[in-house]
């Protein structure tokens, strides 16, 4: 399972290049542009190719998942600017708000390409600032482009599936044409407003997220050390009020669903510390409009508490043995 963390401190490199390169769309096909091959990234990349639709150009600081692209027919590109040269559609999916601002405008950035098509339709499946998503936008329409941000939600497993939910932010005309691409990644696209609403959706999905994973970790730890069997209590919690997509779909106590995370090691799932750069993302955009969160801000601290101790590249079902006082 990929370091997260470790493709973050890589994406610092995105511009550098390495060397790969590729031949332009053949067949008839539309091009698409793909960026970011990490644990949900080169599944949904992986889910365009087995379609047969698309030519599909990509690029990642990491030699290795562009050589498991290249085995599933991708083209590996030796820049952002390269992989999008002549495309009708670029995907984004990168750690933060730098890289996406880098990836776009810096330099050998996508709209850099004396070959950008005019029209190409830029999605960013990011979870960044929506301030972000809006400057970005305005690079892209700038340069003759079209934009939507589209995070997405449903984890790897979802992505593997191709059943993401995606939550589209960008004109009405701009979700439309989104759906040739997202239609064969996801199972849901919805469409929230103007550009940036899609990560607002996001964020508070997040927010809401990592709070009812601690509620649920905390009343498993206290029915388990109380003499509960932990799936009776799963059970109960998951036919009565208590009942949420941390309990139900993804407990974090291990053996009591299996396949989740938790029942193994709490490895290759959402990390703590991705969620800790959400929740970051949250409280700031709710400074920003005088929103109170009160707990979204104490499920910050106590993902900060989690990352200092080690667990960033945990997954953050992890809470529970956190809580149990384990590492």
């Amino acid at each position: 399972v990929e370091n997260k963390m470790n493709r973050i401190s890589l994406w610092k490199g995105l511009l550098a290049g390495h060397g790969r390169s590729f031949s332009t769309s053949t067949g008839g096909k539309e091009k698409v542009a793909f960026l970011g091959l990490g644990n949900m990234g080169f599944h949904m990349a992986n889910n365009l190719l087995k379609t047969g639709k698309f030519d599909l150009a990509a690029y990642d600081v990491n030699t290795q998942v562009l050589d498991k692209i290249s085995q599933q027919g991708g083209k590996p590109a030796s820049s952002p600017a390269e992989a999008a040269e002549d495309a009708s559609y670029v995907i984004t999916m990168l750690p933060s708000n730098d890289h996406v601002r880098q990836a776009y405008g810096g330099e050998n950035g996508i709209i850099s390409s004396s070959k950008f098509k005019d029209g190409c339709l830029c999605i960013d499946s990011s979870t960044i600032d929506p301030m972000v998503s809006r400057e970005v936008n305005e690079m892209v329409t700038a340069r003759g482009g079209r934009f939507v941000d589209a995070p997405v939600s449903g984890g790897v497993g979802g992505a593997e599936a191709g059943t993401l939910t995606f939550m589209v932010g960008g004109t009405e005309s701009n979700f439309t044409k989104s759906h040739n691409v997202l239609n064969d990644m996801g199972a849901n696209i919805v469409h929230c407003g103007d550009v940036g609403t899609g990560e607002v959706a996001k964020l508070c999905n997040n927010m809401v997220l990592a709070i009812s994973m601690l509620g649920v970790s905390e009343a498993m730890n206290l029915g388990e050390k109380l003499g509960m069997d932990p799936k009776v209590l799963a059970g109960i919690m998951n036919t009565s009020t208590a009942r949420c997509w941390s309990s139900d779909t993804y407990n974090p106590t291990p053996g009591v669903i299996e396949g989740v995370p938790s029942s193994r090691d709490y490895e290759g799932g959402f990390g703590s510390a991705l969620m800790l750069k959400d929740l970051g993302l949250a409280t700031d955009a709710a400074k920003s409009v005088a929103a109170p969160v009160p707990m979204g801000a104490a499920s910050q601290s106590f993902y900060q508490l989690m990352v200092a101790n080690g667990l960033g590249a945990k997954d953050f079902s992890v809470a529970y043995q956190f809580l149990k006082g384990k590492k």
